[in-house]
């Protein structure tokens, strides 16, 4: 018989033809697919901690991570990276140093090459960081920590290509939002209001008294806190900017002249900076409240009122539901979970303790279509389990090809959640063509970079026990037809990969 063929699959795929049955909470079906959605797809090693653990076991450890132990070639990867050896600041400040000399020589062509070289040095860090968070998403035990991470990542997104971001986002994702993913959203929000990379990009550096910039109050807003529909007016985007004056970024090692009855106000973190020359001290009118002008403390006051706003918890908790749930989450469950964050001062483990409880997200199971980080991700898992990766390279170009590359949102709204953006033919064309490549062991995922390449092949073996006892009794008719006439390993590989169930969470 002959092969089912791409288009044929794409068509199953397209019209949502993925197995999904109802089942019992308790059923073992049931907690791996559980287990899919909550981490970026199962592995071998997965399927045994949760088969040690039981469902509860394997959740609490993923609300309440411990430290993540990686695969040692992994994690001496990651520890030899720039970003990982030199702080943010001293990074960011040699960078510019370097640049600025370059730029004071005479010379034109030396000129050019200095930025040139500028460039060349951003764009490699940016790499990093990027390489740096698909490691720790395909290779880290916290399965659930890091796919928040990106999903909080995409809510506070910035865009690497404006000005200096690309030697930023590295820090931003991993000590701004990593940290505080599963933890209280206050902290969260504040992380990165205080983050450079954040008030870089939109724009709050160069907000300051009698010249206001309300970028940044307008995203903080609409798209970080109270959500478009949230009550707030326009005055009150004028007067968060007024709250936000003086609040930006010192990229040098100088001090500014600071006026004496101020200099007690100045405040120096890393590159953060509030300068009180900039500030706004007049009263301000916030949310109906008054705001009293005293400084840096006047954006505590702003955060306080924000995160613990009725509007904020409804709009975090449609936001989660529609992340893990799907395109139109159940009014209960968001309201549930907004309850949740009320009771809890915005506990992100509870409120997702709330969701995962609920029958609605069993009743979504396999139903939510991956975007291209979870498909990318999850297929990586699967082929390869913990054996570790040696370039990341093709995953990036991947991400890029199906329009989903790390930090290249350039709209502050970050990537859409909803299956329609990706759910397309074109994107299936694509996945197509990379679950071949990995199917055939020509990923390149084992070749190293440099002068001299060496790469160590690696053949996915999907046809294992993993699959035979955990992904084989949960596949449609249509997707064990097609691998029951596969003609080679590579082709049965490709049909896995390619298939219904994949592209499904």
């Amino acid at each position: 018989m002959r092969p089912l063929l791409p288009t044929t699959l794409l068509a199953f795929v397209l019209l949502g033809g993925c197995a999904s049955t109802t089942v019992q909470p308790d059923n073992p079906a049931q907690a791996l697919a559980m287990q899919q959605r909550v981490s970026w797809g199962i592995n071998a090693g997965s399927v045994r901690q949760l088969r040690q653990q039981g469902w509860d076991g394997y959740l609490q450890g993923q609300l309440h991570p411990g430290k993540a132990v990686l695969p040692p070639v992994i994690q001496a990867q990651i520890a030899a990276m720039t970003i990982s050896q030199t702080p943010m600041d001293q990074l960011v400040m040699g960078i510019e140093q370097r640049r600025k000399e370059g730029y004071a020589v005479m010379d034109d062509s030396a000129k050019q090459q200095a930025q040139k070289d500028y460039q060349q040095e951003l764009n490699r860090l940016a790499r990093e960081a990027a390489t740096r968070s698909l490691l720790l998403d395909v290779y880290s035990p916290n399965q659930l920590q890091q796919q928040l991470s990106w999903f909080w990542l995409n809510h506070f997104s910035v865009h690497q290509g404006k000005h200096n971001l690309r030697a930023m986002v590295g820090d931003y994702e991993m000590n701004a939002i990593a940290p505080h993913a599963l933890g209280k959203f206050r902290d969260l929000l504040a992380a990165t209001v205080h983050h450079p990379a954040m008030l870089r990009y939109l724009d709050n550096e160069a907000n300051a008294a009698n010249r206001i910039n309300e970028n940044y109050a307008r995203e903080l807003m609409e798209l970080h806190t109270l959500g478009v529909n949230g009550g707030y007016s326009q005055k009150d985007v004028q007067e968060l900017a007024r709250i936000l004056t003086g609040v930006g970024v010192n990229l040098g090692t100088d001090t500014p002249k600071v006026k004496p009855a101020l200099q007690a106000q100045y405040v120096r973190r890393g590159l953060f900076e509030f300068n009180p020359n900039r500030h706004d001290y007049g009263d301000k009118q916030f949310l109906g409240q008054t705001v009293k002008g005293r400084g840096l403390a006047e954006l505590d006051e702003a955060l306080d009122r924000l995160s613990r706003s009725p509007a904020t918890a409804r709009f975090i908790s449609g936001k989660l539901a529609q992340y893990f749930v799907g395109d139109t989450p159940p009014e209960a469950l968001v309201a549930g979970m907004a309850q949740t964050f009320r009771q809890t001062d915005g506990d992100i483990a509870e409120v997702l303790q709330t969701l995962f409880a609920s029958n609605e997200f069993r009743q979504s199971l396999g139903r939510k279509f991956k975007d291209p980080m979870h498909y990318v991700v999850s297929a990586v898992r699967l082929s390869y389990d913990d054996k570790p990766i040696l370039n990341a390279g093709p995953m990036l170009g991947w991400l890029s090809r199906m329009g989903q590359p790390l930090y290249g949102r350039q709209t502050p709204d970050g990537y859409p959640l909803i299956d329609s953006a990706w759910a397309s033919p074109g994107q299936m064309t694509t996945r197509f063509d990379i679950a071949r490549t990995i199917a055939s062991g020509s990923a390149g995922l084992f070749r190293t970079e440099g002068p001299q390449p060496l790469e160590k092949p690696a053949f996915p073996q999907l046809a294992s026990a993993v699959y035979f006892q955990s992904i084989e009794p949960a596949l449609g008719p249509a997707t064990r037809l097609a691998l029951q006439q596969a003609g080679t390993p590579q082709e049965w590989n490709t049909f896995l990969l390619s298939s219904p169930e994949m592209m499904h969470r």
